[in-house]
């Protein structure tokens, strides 16, 4: 992880099939332009030592720089000169002026390619350069033929357009009023499409993702209080290249009960999916959305009973999953077996309040600012956490990364009291936490409010931590956690940095461990128990060595 090949014109790098596919996914970076808005470039790829083909790289949708919500031009004036920054430790526009262009971020794209053919495992694909080019990796898959359904109402009868030179907007709606309640089917193609298609009761159904697109500035799929709608099989490529948080240009929105999204790919819009309830299940399953500006799907305000499920997020510049329970609960939600790549900004998969919701089974890898894998925060506004709060069996690989702003290492899974305490039953099973950067779990109540609010009731069991860069548990708030079957190797610094809440008093600290038994690998000493103070903000970080077999 954290490699990539750096390649000139001319040079290339070759990846080795493992195992039969005809498509293939491409995540690169190449520069900006000087002014900002991104350049285009030639990959040239080959297959096999024959067919060869071209990628038209472009870096429009990646770029972006300064503080929040970013822009695409490197040469912008800071966007709060007010706001304190950590690069100088000052207010710049009281002092020191920035250098330019301040903090670069989201450097990298991808693309997909669907080959002539299908070629074996062990076969080679070469991506070679014409112009300076970083390639992260190369996605290989055997994709399915077309899919059609002629029973279904056909937009190409409405007057859609499946080479995408007019807009098939109004094709799309009238072929949904045709279908009264039934199935509108996409054939393969591209349509464009430059505003919401509003849905309900009604399926839309293409060919698959890979064969059949609907694209252009503004488009999504919305429901309005809507209820029975499937979209399935098709590919929505929006046009958003720079965060402006009113508008509307997500993939798919609104609100949709008795609802399902199956085998969407959603690239460059806003947000790949975000809903406002009330509304209630939601299924999304077996769907891609990549390359986004803000979040990957948020599930916003009284979403309840709904479920995220084998569905892989990558390059999100917000939240890659949340629930966001501001106004009104979240509850019952399921987010499992997803898996969740690079978060530009913010976390892996976060929850913000809300009752009785279940973050399962799912993947987090690389986090890179202000967040990381797995979150729990009383912030932005949010319900308070009620019910139970349950990370089981989820798997992190190199998170914990270092805040920016605090200057402070998290852990691969953080707890944030910031507008309340957070003491719901707080359940943490069967996860493992793999080469973090830092800490593998933190607790943290913020500054300000560290007398105030604590968390309590956190159960840690059965749960494996393999490399951590300082330590295992990171408190710096009041509280209660039990541990139990909690086994660590390979950790940096003490087992449990323990700050509290920094009133450092003679009885020990604010935050006390409850040791249940099982807890293996030495790290959790008799010493610590049950609130030694250990604090140290800034231990030397000891890279940890690979991950390896238990």
């Amino acid at each position: 992880g954290r490699s990539a090949v750096s390649l000139r014109k001319g040079q290339y790098v070759e990846f080795v099939l493992p195992a039969p596919a005809n498509a293939i996914t491409v995540r690169y970076s190449i520069p900006d332009s000087p002014t900002g808005g991104g350049i285009t470039t030639p990959l040239i790829v080959t297959a096999d030592g024959g067919a060869r083909t071209t990628m038209t790289l472009t870096s429009r949708y990646s770029w972006l720089y300064n503080q929040y919500p970013f822009t695409n031009d490197p040469q912008a004036d800071l966007l709060h000169p007010d706001w304190w920054i950590t690069e100088c430790s000052c207010v710049p526009g009281a002092t020191t002026p920035i250098a330019k262009p301040f903090r670069p971020s989201h450097f990298y794209d991808e693309q997909r390619l669907l080959l002539r053919r299908t070629y074996r495992a062990g076969d080679r694909i070469r991506l070679t350069a014409t112009a300076d080019t970083v390639i992260d990796l190369l996605d290989s898959e055997h994709v399915a033929p077309p899919r059609f359904n002629p029973r279904a109402v056909n937009v190409l009868a409405f007057g859609a357009d499946p080479t995408g030179r007019r807009d098939s907007a109004d094709a799309f709606d009238r072929a949904i009023g045709r279908a009264r309640h039934g199935t509108v089917y996409i054939p393969p193609g591209t349509y464009q499409v430059n505003r919401h298609i509003m849905v309900d009761d009604v399926t839309i159904e293409g060919a698959g993702n890979w064969y059949t697109t609907v694209k252009g500035h503004g488009v999504g799929f919305y429901g309005d209080a809507a209820r029975n709608v499937t979209l399935k099989d098709f590919a929505i490529e929006g046009d958003v290249r720079e965060r402006v948080d009113a508008d509307q240009v997500n993939g798919v929105g609104g609100a949709m009960s008795d609802s399902v999204v199956d085998g969407l790919y959603v690239h460059h819009t806003k947000v790949g999916m975000w809903f406002d309830g009330p509304m209630t299940n939601l299924t999304i399953r077996n769907s891609i959305i990549t390359d986004q500006i803000a979040d990957g799907v948020n599930f916003h305000t009284g979403v309840t009973n709904s479920r995220i499920t084998g569905t892989f997020v990558r390059n999100s510049g917000d939240d890659g999953l949340a629930l966001w329970s501001e106004k009104s609960a979240d509850a019952g939600n399921v987010l499992d077996h997803n898996t969740v790549q690079t978060p530009v900004l913010a976390n892996g998969i976060a929850v913000y309040g809300g009752a009785d919701n279940t973050v399962s089974a799912n993947l987090v890898a690389d986090p890179i600012r202000e967040g990381s894998a797995l979150h729990a925060g009383s912030r932005f506004g949010a319900q308070p956490f009620t019910g139970h709060l349950s990370f089981t069996g989820n798997t992190t690989v190199r998170a914990g990364p270092l805040d920016l702003n605090w200057k402070l290492g998290l852990g691969a899974l953080w707890l944030y009291a910031l507008e309340g305490s957070i003491d719901a039953d707080v359940r943490i099973d069967g996860n493992a936490f793999l080469d973090s950067t830092y800490n593998a779990i933190m607790l943290v109540s913020d500054w300000p409010v560290r007398e105030q609010y604590g968390i309590t009731n956190v159960h840690v069991a059965d749960t494996r931590v393999d490399g951590t860069g300082t330590s295992v548990i990171s408190a710096r708030s009041s509280g209660h956690v039990t541990l139990r079957n909690v086994d660590a190797r390979n950790v940096g610094a003490v087992g449990v940095n323990n700050c509290g809440s920094f009133g450092f008093p003679a009885t020990g600290s604010e935050l006390s461990l409850e040791d249940l038994g099982g807890n293996d690998g030495g790290w959790l000493q008799p010493w610590l128990l049950p609130n030694t103070i250990t604090c140290d903000d800034h231990p030397p970080v000891v890279p940890p060595p690979p991950p390896a077999s238990w």
